[in-house]
Order: C-alpha cells, then structure tokens, then sequence
C-alpha cells in the first residue's frame, strides 16, 4: 500500500468515558484530518448526557460510523454475543486498521481482526491496552484469569501499542514479552490546550477530577481533606468534585459520614478547562495510571497540581518529585496538598512546567507516530 493511500481505521474499547475516550478521540479527529476513514465501536450502556455530547461533536470525523452495543465491564457470557457483534461490524466497514483499546476492547477486536485474517482478509491488529490489566496483581483470581487471556491474545496481535515507559515495563514484567512489533507513543494535547485556565470568580482550594471508582484514589483526596478542614485556620477550606462512575454512590456517602457536605461540591463530569476554573489546585490521588491525560491537561493549563507517584506519571515529571506522594496515603497527601496551596512560587512553576510539557506531548506528533505504527505493520502482514 503506498504510503499516501488513505487507511479505513476502526477503533474499538469498551466504556466512553475518561482518559481512554480522550485518547480516541484525539487520534479520529487527527486521523480524519489527514484523510482517513475512521469509525468506533464501543459499548452501549456506559456514559451520559456529557459523552452523548462529545460523541454529537466526532460524529462528523466518523466516516466509517460509531457503532454502540452492550459490552460488559466483567468477564461474562455476554462477551460471547458482543465479540459476534462486533466482528459482523467490522467485517462490514472492511478496514486496513482494528485499534483496539483497553483489555475488553482489545479482547474483542483482536479477535475479530484474527477471525476476518483467517479468512484471508488483510487487515492490521493494534493493541494498546492502555494500563488495564496490569494494573491487577499477578497472585489474584482475576489476574492469573487475565494475564492468560491477555498472553494468548498477544500471539492474534500485530503490534503493540504502549502510551508510557510504566505501561510497556509492567506487561512485559507480569504478563508477556510482546511476540510482535512495539511501539512507545506518548499521548498528546493540541496548541489551544497549551493555553492558561480563566478562574472563575472566588474558586475553591482543591479540585478532583475524574472517574468515580477507587483505583483513581477519590476516597482518599476526601479522607485528606478531612484531615485538612480538621486543622487549626483551615475551617473553610472548600473542594470541588467531580465525576461520574460506578462508585459515585459510595463517595456521597463517604462525604456526609466525614461531615464534608458544607465544604464539597459535587458536579457530573465536565470538560476538564471548565472544572479546573473552579479551583486553585488540582489534585490527582490515583492508585493506579498508565499515562493520565488528567495530568498532562492541568498542566498545560498552567494550573499547580497534586499527584501520587504511580504508572507513568514520573515520566510527565521527568526530575521534578516534589508535588508527588505515595498512593493511598491520606496523610501524605493533606500535607502535599497544603503545600502546594500555600506555594507562593505556584505560577513561576506552573508555567515552566507547561513550557516543558509541550516540547514532549503533542497531539500532532502523537497522530504521525501513530500513523508511522500502522504502515510500518502494514507492510509486515
């Protein structure tokens, strides 16, 4: 295929929410732009009126069509309808390209690409699993159940796509070597990114952003800030908090038993621009991450940030440790926290760190990798 031919490139993962969706996203829309026909393929039953939104505004980029069925989060007896499903799908739109995303994404597209190569179709299996499984540990129930689909799914899969140095070590530590080609491609942001947050009117001290589920830590920044409000002069410390997930329930509870309902507002997930104008400092309390877009997007934006030291965050950091702290630990980050609030450098900071970031992740030179990994498996298939 010469190297100017435009691709037929489907993307496939399951749920329509936070770093995965923004990953997507980014890449159709750069895609489209260079020529491409791009489409989507995820579930059906995760979302709300936000991603409905953000789907309104790629639906023009889709030439090949979104296409949503139901795709459970846990292993069950419905996987079996929803990879049928998806295979009869991509077998109709006949791409060069199946980018699948995230273990259930990839689960499904990878075996749909090697059903359709079977039957002499020519097409190209990307995986990036985008953390994943290897965020489960070795010794459990589910990550000796996942590791070993994950590893025989590696032999039905073209090439390997890793967004962090943490993400491609880690596969390779607890599942498998890569029996095909890889590729390390950081995420990107676009120029307008790059551009300092206009504070709303008299925001709050802290903000969290992100999905409600306990692997991205929103227990322990409300445990912190309990800690925090308990402190002499720091009665009227307010947060903002926001998100939407499968935990959401548990985190409203958690704020009314630890007497933060006068001090936390709680919003449905927003355009991360728009959340960080409610606060003076973001702060990312992860247990677990492989390159979070929720990072790199606060720092852009100038805004001062709190993190923990996990997945591939160190490698946005690079020699920078100070705003960084160890998962979990509720203590440790109250006082990060308080730290970086009372910084009286926060904008000297803030704005080299942006500086820095753009030299390393963007949007474009991510898309001309990406493509540079497609033409390059291409040729070997």
């Amino acid at each position: 295929m010469p190297s100017n031919t435009p691709l037929r490139i489907v993307h496939c993962f399951r749920s329509p929410v936070g770093g995965i969706f923004r990953h997507v996203r980014d890449l159709l829309q750069a895609q489209h732009a260079l020529g491409h026909k791009v489409g989507i393929i995820c579930d059906s039953t995760t979302g709300g009126a936000f991603e409905d939104e953000l789907f309104e505004q790629i639906k023009p980029h889709l030439a090949l069509g979104l296409h949503r069925i139901p795709m459970s989060r846990s292993i069950s007896k419905r996987d079996i309808t929803a990879t049928w499903k998806t295979y009869k799908i991509i077998k109709e739109l006949k791409p060069d390209i199946v980018h699948s995303h995230g273990a259930k994404g990839g689960v499904y597209g990878r075996i749909a690409g090697s059903l359709l190569r079977v039957s002499g179709v020519r097409v190209a299996r990307i995986y990036c699993p985008h953390g994943g499984s290897i965020h489960f540990e070795a010794a459990s129930v589910k990550g000796k159940l996942f590791f070993a689909v994950e590893r025989w799914l590696s032999r039905k899969t073209d090439r390997f796509i890793f967004v962090s140095g943490y993400e491609k070590d880690g596969f390779i530590e607890k599942i498998v070597e890569p029996p095909c080609a890889v590729s390390l491609i950081y995420n990107g942001l676009s120029p307008e990114e790059y551009v300092p947050v206009s504070m709303e009117r008299n925001p709050a001290d802290f903000l969290y952003i992100g999905m409600m589920r306990d692997l991205k830590g929103p227990d322990v920044f409300l445990y912190a800030l309990a800690k925090i409000r308990a402190m002499e002069g720091r009665e009227n410390i307010i947060a903002e908090f926001v998100g939407d997930g499968p935990d959401e329930e548990k985190y409203l509870k958690q704020i009314a038993m630890t007497g933060l309902e006068d001090c936390v507002r709680v919003h449905s997930a927003m355009p991360a621009r728009q959340a960080f104008a409610k606060a003076k400092v973001v702060v990312v309390p992860s247990r677990a991450e492989s390159m979070p877009y929720i990072v790199l997007e606060a720092i852009a934006g100038h805004m001062p940030i709190v993190v923990t030291n996990v997945g591939g965050i160190p490698e946005i950091f690079t020699d920078e440790t100070g705003t960084m702290c160890k998962p979990g630990d509720s203590d440790a980050l109250a006082e990060l926290m308080l730290k970086v609030l009372d910084d009286e450098n926060k904008k000297a900071t803030v704005d080299k760190r942006a500086n820095k970031l753009a030299e390393r992740f963007s949007v474009e030179v991510m898309a001309q990798n990406m493509e540079t990994a497609y033409r390059k498996t291409l040729e070997t298939i």
